[in-house]
């Protein structure tokens, strides 16, 4: 559900099936390294010595993983879409793809690390608790933080785009009419 009402907000932002699509499979990457981590560290013991002491249970509360994906999803399309109006905003006013990333990302770039900066120190303080479910969560978003604001904003995401190109902006022609008929276009 949330997949879904992401892809056609998103389809309905920039008139695109491309765009929607690598923003949920690029978040859906980032979470799943996040996930990783977490049953690396919380269950199955390891680095206890830097996340601080607490004791592995071979398992993950079940309701953790749930918080973190439905807090870091949102973070991660917060970040998408301050990246992705810039870049369409400029593709609108007659820039290529390749330079309407590039000042998607010179406009947005010390505003999505700032944002990072800002609530990797809020989640670190979380995970500096003795509680591990505090510990579980404060270092879940911060590595989902940290990889999405750097590998995937800065990184994967221009990547692809550029790849793209032109396509990023394609959609089949009843959805075009639709897209124009609501009057989402310039």
């Amino acid at each position: 559900m949330i997949a879904l009402s992401t892809f056609v907000l998103l389809f309905l932002f920039t008139g695109s099936l491309l765009i929607p699509v690598k923003a949920i499979v690029t978040s859906l990457l980032s979470l799943s390294a996040t996930f990783g981590a977490l049953v690396y560290v919380f269950q199955e013991g390891h680095l206890r010595w830097l996340v601080g002491d607490f004791t592995p249970t071979g398992t993950l509360e079940t309701t953790l993983p749930v918080l973190v994906f439905c807090i870091a999803f949102g973070l991660s399309m917060d970040y998408e879409v301050f990246l992705l109006s810039r870049i369409t905003e400029a593709h609108r006013t007659g820039a290529t793809t390749t330079e309407a990333v590039a000042q998607g990302l010179q406009r947005t770039g010390g505003l999505i690390t700032a944002a990072a900066a800002i609530l990797v120190t809020v989640f670190l303080a979380l995970a500096a608790s003795n509680l591990t479910a505090l510990k579980v969560i404060g270092v879940g978003l911060t590595l989902a933080v940290v990889l999405d604001a750097t590998i995937v904003r800065g990184l994967l995401v221009p990547a692809i785009m550029r790849l793209a190109g032109e396509a990023n902006w394609w959609a089949p022609a009843p959805l075009r009419r639709l897209y124009n008929r609501l009057g989402l276009t310039d």
